[in-house]
Order: structure tokens, then C-alpha cells, then sequence
């Protein structure tokens, strides 16, 4: 009996699908929800997102119970890192509960040897004070063949890969508007 390539693969997959019948596989998950001798604990919700260590964007479903952040595991639906992750994205969660974690604004004046904990609102007057000042200082209106270019080189943006598109936009919106031409980002280094 002759048998073509094609009636080959047939019979190879049904025997394939025979076998695997045949050995009673477990009920995975019924349109009902899940087996209930499988589950072990309660349910833990699954959000995916994106990495923030480096500028891949690589994927991460992130495994969430009771509000707190129990597991993370490379995304293998994600066309970049297809499920797989670096050590660091692996470690991700320990960004969230490590003891060195700073939680508060420290501020340390100059001249001084300790640190001090600040609010967000002096933290950002300051910051906008401080900006505004050495915009003053460092403006140039016209450059040494007297064209108009109103800039300052004293600032520089740095943008990181945590930023989305969204906030990236507005942050280069605000600092071209400032007239801040230094602008890099993090993934160009």
C-alpha cells in the first residue's frame, strides 16, 4: 500500500489525537471555570504590563492577590520577549517590596552630611523654583550672528523606558517649550 505525504500526516495526527485521548487527560478548564481538585488557593488576578528596568519593553504578567504583588513571569503572548525574561525582569517584584526601597523625598542641602525627609509639594515647588531660576540665568535669545534662537543649554531632559509614549510626549512638549534642545532618552545610550 502506497501512502502519500499528505494521508501520512492525517493518520499521524490522528494518532496523535488518539493517544492523547485515550489517557484521560485532566480537565484542564471547563467553560464553567476551572477544577476545583486543581485549585490549591484562592485565585490570584493576572495583569500584564511592560518592564520598566530597560528600554526592550519586554512583557510581564504579573500574578496579584489580595492587592499584593505575588508573582511575575515573562508575558508569552508579547512579540518582543515571547514569555521569557532577563534576571532583573524576573526580580521585578522585589522593586516593590525591597527593605531599600525610598519611599519618601530625601533632601540633602548643600554643604550638608544629612539627609532630610521632605513633602512632595516642597519638593516640587523647589524643583519648578530651581528650574526657573537657571532657565533665567542661562537663557539665550539670540545666538552670536544675532538669529533668534530662544534656548537654554544649562537644562537637560533625560527620558527613561518606564515612560509610556503618552507621558513621553508631554514631558518633550514641556521642555521644548522651556527651550531645553538637550533631550536624550535612555534607550539611545
Amino acid at each position: 500500500m502506497s501512502v502519500s505525504r499528505r494521508d501520512f500526516l492525517k493518520l499521524g495526527g490522528a494518532a496523535a489525537g488518539g493517544l492523547l485521548l485515550g489517557t484521560g487527560a485532566p480537565n484542564v478548564a471547563s467553560a464553567g471555570g476551572e477544577d476545583p481538585k486543581f485549585l490549591l488557593h484562592k485565585k490570584i488576578g493576572e495583569i500584564t504590563t511592560i518592564c520598566t528596568y530597560c528600554a526592550v519593553g519586554c512583557g510581564q504578567v504579573v500574578g496579584v492577590q489580595g492587592g499584593k504583588v505575588v508573582n511575575v513571569e515573562g508575558d508569552p503572548d508579547h512579540p518582543i520577549n515571547r514569555g521569557t525574561l532577563c534576571s532583573k525582569g524576573a526580580a521585578n517584584w522585589q522593586v516593590i517590596y525591597s527593605p531599600e526601597r525610598v519611599t519618601q523625598v530625601q533632601y540633602r542641602a548643600p554643604g550638608s552630611d544629612k539627609w532630610e525627609t521632605k513633602s512632595w509639594d516642597w519638593t516640587l515647588d523647589r524643583i519648578a523654583q530651581k528650574i526657573k531660576e537657571t532657565r533665567d540665568k542661562n537663557f539665550i535669545a539670540k545666538d552670536k550672528d544675532g538669529a533668534t534662537v530662544n534656548r537654554v543649554e544649562a537644562i537637560a531632559y533625560m527620558g527613561g523606558a518606564q515612560h509610556t509614549n503618552e507621558e513621553v510626549y508631554t514631558w518633550v512638549k514641556a521642555a521644548r517649550a522651556l527651550g531645553i534642545v538637550y533631550l536624550e532618552h535612555q534607550a539611545r545610550i
